[in-house]
């Protein structure tokens, strides 16, 4: 399981509580709190949704990056550039999609379904890509064009 340490600073910077911030995203507060312990994966729609509110990007929330904020975040996620970068992403690494699919531990449709921009991919699927490859989490999701690369924290690995 990954680290979303920094969800809850974030929740407390902002003094919300997990009610307020389960009101906010529309969800029960058990799931949120849930999502925050790590007890839960933090679906990846609904984390999208948190960094937009509270002005976070995804990689600082993944504790990959020190940078909380971009001022040039799209907060807007199309599917389809997903999928193209998700799929530029494994070209430029040399990957098959079973390949992809086998390290995400999943089937090769699924991994299609990604690349096709039909799905939004997974977040524990998200993180592992990123930490292996050191790939910007919210550049794979469109929500900024740089940086690409990031020098990821060893200690979020």
């Amino acid at each position: 399981m990954f680290n979303l340490e920094n969800i809850k600073k974030v929740r407390i910077e902002n003094s919300k509580t997990q009610s307020d911030v389960a009101k906010i995203l529309g969800v029960t507060r058990s799931s949120y709190a849930m999502w925050e312990s790590n007890y839960n994966i933090f679906p990846i729609k609904r984390l999208i949704d948190f960094c937009n509110i509270f002005d976070v990007t995804i990689d600082y929330v993944f504790n990959f990056s020190d940078i909380k904020q971009n001022k040039k975040i799209i907060k807007e996620i199309d599917l389809i550039k997903v999928g193209e970068r998700l799929k530029n992403f494994r070209k430029d690494n040399n990957l098959t999609q079973k390949e992809m699919a086998s390290f995400l531990n999943i089937d090769q449709p699924t991994w299609s379904i990604y690349e096709a921009g039909k799905s939004l991919i997974g977040t524990p699927f998200l993180y592992m890509i990123c930490s292996k490859y050191n790939i910007s989490a919210d550049y794979l999701l469109g929500r900024t064009n740089e940086p690409k690369n990031i020098n990821i924290k060893k200690e979020s690995c």
